[in-house]
């Protein structure tokens, strides 16, 4: 039996440097005639003590809107049935720690659900989304940007 590096192919997957995928939830809730969007505090590096979206690296055996499920119900205790792809983040340097694309989803709840940080997330709470928006500095990685994207290409609201 060949190993992988002896295709007859020509294909070398060691050709091709290696990359992560995440996937990534923006959570939205209307409360008192406000948008609110829910984000995690880092408890780990990178970004440890930031704010990010909740979510996280997919398995290797997982499709991507089941790693963002996951990610979200482990670091918040929220469980959602749908989710909406937004679009994929791709930019080097997004991450610190290698090469990683996320995927981005976004949902809608009550803002009355519960909610409880756990896995890597130190809290959880919802953020009006002005507030977030003013402040590029608040939120690790390039969730500003993510989360800029979703309110514009969402009109404003979900």
């Amino acid at each position: 039996m060949s190993s992988v590096s002896e295709r007859s192919d020509g294909y070398e997957p060691s050709d091709y440097p290696p990359f992560a995928v995440s996937a990534d939830v923006v959570v939205f809730a209307e409360h008192e005639d406000q948008t609110h969007v829910l984000l995690v505090r880092r408890a780990e590096e990178p970004f440890q003590g930031r704010w990010a979206l909740p979510g996280g690296f997919v398995h290797i055996d997982e499709d991507l809107p089941d790693a963002a499920r996951r990610e979200l119900a482990e670091e918040t205790g929220i469980e959602v049935a749908h989710l909406r792809q937004l679009g994929a983040y791709g930019t080097p340097g997004r991450d610190p720690r290698m090469r990683v694309v996320t995927v981005v989803y976004w949902t809608e709840v009550d803002p009355t659900v519960e909610h409880a940080a756990a896995d890597d997330a130190a809290e959880a709470r919802f953020w009006p989304i002005g507030d977030v928006l003013a402040d590029p500095e608040l939120l690790g990685f390039d969730h500003h940007r993510i989360l800029a994207d979703a309110v514009s290409e969402l009109g404003g609201h979900p």
